[in-house]
């Protein structure tokens, strides 16, 4: 049966990937793409709903397909207020989770971080592990939630530290253990495709799994 995949964040590293493999995958006839701003590509696949993410109800008529994509994030140089930083990374894929199950999709993706954790100390891993707990706590029963290492590629905003950490794990990647290795968007975006259509025994994903899982 034709598919219908819903994109969260299609303008960054991994959604972008994600568009450009799902418009050339046979198994889809539409992705819908839900954000602030155009992804800029013209498809005949693609159907554009533009507005605040925030506000994620507000598209809850059209927010309909089979499988969620979400990979909406951002970072502490971009967003340094705290309260902003939580209603993009906790809030938007929280409350997507919610309108996909109201709406009765089925499968529902995001991307997180390897570092999560409820507990944590550091900000930004509590907030991804606080999003993790309610994102599953929603009951989707497929839902996947993506544990990225260091994610490479070339961003639009400059981010030296990134970039540094980047070149570093490069350079000395043999001395990196598996889990903890750099891991290009692309291989995320191939990882969730997979996951999507075949479904997976773990609900968290590891790093060094999402490779393997893109070699299928």
């Amino acid at each position: 049966m034709p598919k219908t995949a819903i994109i969260l964040g299609a303008t960054g590293l991994v959604g972008g990937c994600l568009l450009e493999l799902l418009l050339k995958d046979d198994a889809y006839t539409t992705v819908k793409i839900f954000g602030r701003s155009s992804c800029n590509v013209l498809h005949a696949k693609i159907e554009e709903h533009l507005g605040d993410l925030f506000d994620i109800n507000q598209f809850a008529e059209d927010f309909t397909g089979d499988v969620v994509f979400c990979c909406i994030g951002t970072t502490k140089a971009k967003t340094p207020d705290k309260e902003t930083y939580k209603k993009i990374d906790y809030g938007i894929p929280v409350n997507a989770a919610k309108l996909a199950k109201k709406n009765r999709i089925t499968v529902f993706e995001v991307i997180s971080a390897m570092g999560a954790d409820t507990k944590s100390s550091t900000f930004y891993n509590k907030v991804k592990g606080e999003m993790e707990r309610d994102v599953l706590a929603v009951g989707i029963d497929k839902s996947y939630i993506f544990r990225p290492s260091l994610i490479g590629g070339d961003r639009n905003e400059k981010r030296f530290g990134e970039r540094m950490a980047q070149l570093f794990m490069g350079i000395f990647s043999f001395l990196i253990p598996k889990k903890y290795k750099m891991i290009e968007p692309e291989t995320i975006a191939k990882a969730m495709i997979y996951v999507a259509r075949t479904g997976c025994q773990k609900q968290r994903i590891s790093s060094d799994e999402i490779k393997e899982l893109a070699r299928q």
